[in-house]
């Protein structure tokens, strides 16, 4: 079942309804059923490795908790560590792997049959493992008491929001809204039906109309862009992944706010960041914390203190060899868990060396006039659309070809995409800029006061009619795929 439907927005008000009519006990076997439902309707018997996953980690954590001995608690931890891992291996990176021993063999000379594989990745599973491995170091840490309610804990992991594509949640900040409930206010319902058609309007009206563009774009032969055309492709991608993982993420935060359940946000106007620093304190801010605690900071050998969460980007980080090896390992390895492909490896290594550049010119740092804020807009916007060509390139060679062109002048002289395309790349920055604009400068101001009232509910009844003008019956996610 994907947001985007009509099956999903007749499942929802059920769910809701029952939640706030529902006693406690009664009402999380509700919210694991139907939620382990909503995932069913994509492949019903990966449901079953999805209670695998939360049942292994439920009793090792308890087993972990219990234990004494340091020893055998790091070996516990090592084997939910190795089992969570394996799975998302198998699924995710085995043919990958097969792939290029192949390639490796057949450049040696050594002719080895493999086999072909063809495994379709479980929808989510690199989420909801990183979410049941958070759990199970928390608890290995001491940071966390395991939830030894099974319907909580189970909750946590398979909670329909988030379930798919995040955000990723940490089971200290929502297993105890679990078991106390909010008591009913109309507000809830009111803010979370805003996000959702939000979120919406995003996914149906925006992200899905620049598709097809960013595609045919794509499409197209290298031989048959130029430099412009590569920078376009890049917007138009960057604009579009934007646009649909936002779009998740705020119908995520709605859906639970209408149980009153609060997320973190998840985005936060990535695209007017002043740095790359700056942009990853912005743009999925739960997988960036994620990052932080359980990969950056054992890999840079600091210790995690017990403390709130903080992106990546916003760590005192080390100068030092240690700690930009640190630095690309992580990146490296953020890089390959949005997909198997080398590709995505490369995207992971870009970012790296963007941060590590401002580090070492020391542009990292907050603060700043208007005018040095605007100059570090200007420059950081273009490097880090440009990351979305790696990202969004079929493989290496393709990639490398749009690269090549960028540093060649004569590229710069022709133009291979439709006229419309490099307008509504143009109207989409503007777009965002003017959004930003207004939440920063102008929402304040109106706020609670009659216009601001007014114009809500304009804009949100303009939302819901463009949401049904361009609902479509099939319209997957992005992020889906990782």
């Amino acid at each position: 079942m994907i947001f985007n439907s009509v099956t999903f927005l007749l499942y929802l008000p059920v769910v809701v309804i029952l939640y706030w009519l529902l006693p406690q006990k009664t009402r999380l076997w509700m919210l694991a059923v139907m939620s382990l439902l909503f995932y069913a309707f994509w492949k019903p018997q990966y449901t079953l490795l999805l209670l695998f996953a939360a049942v292994l980690d439920y009793y090792i954590a308890i087993a972990i908790h219990r234990q004494q001995d340091k020893r055998r608690r790091r070996r516990l931890l090592i084997i939910s560590l190795v089992l969570n891992l394996g799975i998302l291996f198998y699924f995710k990176y085995l043919v990958f792997f097969t792939e290029n021993l192949g390639d490796v063999l057949s450049v040696l000379g050594m002719q080895l049959q493999l086999p072909h594989l063809e495994i379709l990745l479980p929808v989510g599973i690199s989420f909801y493992t990183f979410e049941t491995i958070s759990y199970t170091v928390d608890v290995y840490r001491r940071h966390l008491e395991p939830e030894r309610n099974f319907i909580s804990y189970l909750n946590f992991l398979v909670y329909f929001p988030h379930l798919i594509a995040g955000p990723v949640l940490r089971a200290s900040h929502i297993l105890p809204q679990y078991k106390k409930r909010l008591p009913f206010r109309w507000q809830f319902i009111n803010d979370g039906f805003s996000m959702l058609v939000y979120g919406l309007f995003l996914k149906v009206v925006l992200a899905d109309n620049i598709a097809p563009i960013a595609d045919h774009g794509f499409a197209m032969p290298t031989n048959a862009v130029s430099a412009l055309d590569v920078w376009t492709l890049a917007f138009l991608f960057g604009f579009q992944i934007y646009f649909d993982f936002a779009a998740y993420s705020y119908i995520a935060i709605g859906c639970a706010r209408m149980m009153g359940i609060h997320f973190h946000d998840n985005f936060n106007f990535p695209y007017m960041a002043v740095s790359p620093k700056a942009f990853w304190k912005r743009w999925h801010i739960s997988l960036s914390t994620w990052i932080r605690d359980y990969l950056y900071l054992p890999l840079a050998g600091k210790k995690v203190e017990l403390q709130k969460p903080q992106a990546i980007s916003e760590v005192q980080h080390e100068t030092n060899a240690k700690g930009y090896l640190a630095l690309l390992a992580t990146w490296a390895i953020m890089g390959f868990w949005h997909g198997a492909n080398w590709t995505f490896i490369v995207w992971g290594v870009y970012h790296a060396l963007l941060v590590a550049g401002y580090r070492v010119l020391g542009h990292n740092k907050a603060g700043g006039s208007r005018i040095k804020k605007i100059t570090g807009w200007c420059i950081s916007l273009p490097l880090l659309m440009l990351g979305w060509i790696p990202f969004r390139s079929e493989n290496v060679t393709v990639m490398a070809a749009y690269f090549k062109k960028l540093c060649i002048p004569q590229q710069y002289l022709w133009l291979g995409l439709r006229e419309n395309n490099y307008l509504i790349a143009a109207v989409l920055l503007l777009l965002v800029i003017a959004a930003y604009l207004f939440h920063t400068y102008i929402k304040p101001y109106l706020s609670g006061t009659i216009w601001g009232y007014w114009l809500k509910y304009v804009a949100l009844s303009a939302a819901v009619a463009l949401v049904i003008v361009f609902l479509r019956p099939v319209s997957q996610f992005i992020y889906f795929q990782f």
